[in-house]
């Protein structure tokens, strides 16, 4: 296992990643940290069998999922992953998309044992994590660095594959496009996020705001976010 390849090249949407690893149909599905349940949604839609179990611990994030009326075969509840409230073995996949990292540092491990402990035997997790590098995560980092969270979601990862709790299938690298219509776009989608505070001055914005519009053109700004997935196997 590797934190990042800086060589990699495959540029594609998330979802081409994660239907070339996954056996989503008729699946019993956990997600832990969905957010606006974007890929919940396209995960939903896509395989009718499927049974979602969507968690997200922002609050005012769930109480925008409750009003979500037109997924059948989503469940959307309160949780984080360090406290899953489900049976053991109840899952066949579990999800984490960019999400992982967001757990505090000091409960990573209990987090990946409630991972295990909700997966069915031979029942596999899947997380994706952005890679600590790119101009999109320079424009991030200026005010929010999360090097050293990621670094620590990962080195948790290892943990759990060194220490025998999973086994490592696969690990993919690959570059996801992330599109923002203008700097207002990314104001409200990335500073304006509930789940965390942004508080920036009037000269951090501005510094921002320039880096930002570096990269917008006619149809907006899209950036190529470099990312790692992980994909573990329940080992029990």
């Amino acid at each position: 296992m590797q934190l990042r390849d800086d060589g990699a090249g495959l540029v594609c949407p998330e979802r081409d990643v994660y239907r070339a690893l996954l056996a989503l149909d008729n699946a019993r599905v956990l997600e832990l940290g969905c957010g606006r349940a974007e890929h919940t949604r396209a995960i939903a839609d896509s395989f009718p069998g499927v049974r979602i179990t969507a968690l997200e611990v922002d609050r005012i994030q769930h109480a925008q999922n409750l009003a979500v009326s037109d997924l059948p075969n989503v469940r959307f509840a309160e949780g984080g992953a360090e406290a899953i409230p489900a049976a053991d073995a109840s899952f066949d996949i579990v999800l984490m998309f960019k999400s992982l990292h967001h757990v505090p540092t000091g409960l990573l491990d209990r987090a990946l044992a409630e991972v295990h402990r909700v997966l069915a035997p031979g029942g596999v997790a899947y997380f994706s994590e952005p890679v600590f590098a790119g101009e999109y995560n320079e424009i991030v980092r200026i005010f929010h660095d999360e090097e050293r969270v990621r670094a620590a979601a990962f080195a948790a990862l290892r943990r759990s594959v060194e220490g025998g709790v999973f086994e490592l299938v696969a690990e993919r690298f690959f570059r996801a496009p992330v599109r923002f219509d203008s700097f207002a776009h990314f104001q409200q989608r990335v500073i304006g996020v509930t789940h965390t505070q942004h508080c920036l001055d009037e000269a951090q914005l501005a510094v921002v705001r320039d880096r930002f519009m570096r990269h917008v053109k006619a149809d907006g700004a899209t950036f190529l976010q470099p990312m790692r997935v992980d994909l573990l196997r329940n080992a029990a």
